[in-house]
């Protein structure tokens, strides 16, 4: 009976509970102990243990010209795909949302990408990419265009692996801001149409600004995986040729796991978690102003 009346008082704190386990134990205790170990100056090679050293590691990442480099890479690789895939998913998902024969067989395609596994999709771009056998630079030889290294070559690199990102990822805009139209009032419409706007008036003045939410929901989870991006770039390049597309989860990586810095490792990985938290939270707040 004690026990019974227990359950019953508490049942407000119980069932939440198992919740709460589950995010501090997979959540918040990883990401605690990166931070604890960006303090340090653990190097699994060295044969010292572990000790806090403050932020001497933080001062030796900073004076890194790699990591200077990576950050770059990290914001211009983020910012072009998101960017592009902002675009061209809301243009397909305006066109998908009106009526015309093999509409569903579109959507259908849309997903194909989608549910490719990261690995394959690199392996299989790798393959359009090379510069002897690739099927991209047959066709521009065809067109007699002069031909590209595309992963091979420092320059070119990371607009192709761009590319890459943005094939795989437009289709997940698309089907949120589809979905977005879906629940668009209709009410705007029709006053328009009473007024005599024409149809790229109702796009600009209505339907994008209404849309505007949903569109801004889509960049922040797009933007944080496009942050965080790491099996691509992997598969693809290794973060080369030399380090042309290292970006800061490559460069973490190779720290960690092939120089066993594992210190410094956490140290990126703690820049790389504030960048997403500040970049989440400012287009947070534009998404609120547009909803106000």
């Amino acid at each position: 009976m004690i026990r019974q009346g227990f359950v019953e008082k508490n049942l407000r704190f119980l069932f939440p509970l198992p919740a709460v386990i589950f995010v501090v134990v997979l959540m918040v205790f990883p990401v605690g102990y990166t931070f604890f170990l960006s303090f340090t100056n653990w190097t699994l090679t060295s044969g010292r243990p572990l000790a806090v050293v403050r932020l001497a590691s933080y001062i030796q990442v900073l004076k890194e010209p790699r990591f200077i480099e990576a950050l770059g890479r990290t914001f211009y690789f983020t910012f072009a795909a998101v960017i592009a895939e902002m675009v061209l998913g809301t243009a397909l998902a305006l066109v998908l949302h009106r009526s015309f024969a093999g509409k569903n067989l579109m959507k259908t395609l849309l997903l194909l990408p989608l549910v490719a596994t990261p690995v394959a999709i690199g392996i299989v771009f790798n393959l359009f990419y090379d510069p002897t056998i690739g099927i991209l630079n047959y066709v521009l030889s065809v067109l007699g265009l002069p031909q590209s290294g595309w992963v091979s070559d420092a320059k070119t690199v990371m607009p192709s692996l761009i590319i890459v990102d943005i094939w795989q990822w437009t289709p997940m805009i698309t089907i949120i801001v589809l979905a977005g139209l879906a629940g668009l009032s209709t009410e705007p419409y029709e006053s328009a149409m009473v007024d005599g706007a024409n149809s790229r008036q109702v796009l600009f003045r209505i339907t994008l600004p209404m849309l505007m939410p949903t569109i801004l929901t889509a960049v922040i989870l797009r933007a944080i995986d496009a942050l965080k991006t790491y099996d691509i770039i992997y598969s693809m390049t290794r973060g080369g040729p030399g380090y042309a597309s290292e970006n800061l989860n490559v460069l973490a990586f190779k720290y960690s796991f092939e120089y066993f810095r594992m210190g410094q490792s956490a140290v990126m990985l703690v820049f790389l978690f504030v960048i997403v938290m500040a970049f989440s939270l400012v287009v947070m707040r534009l998404r609120r102003a547009f909803e106000m």
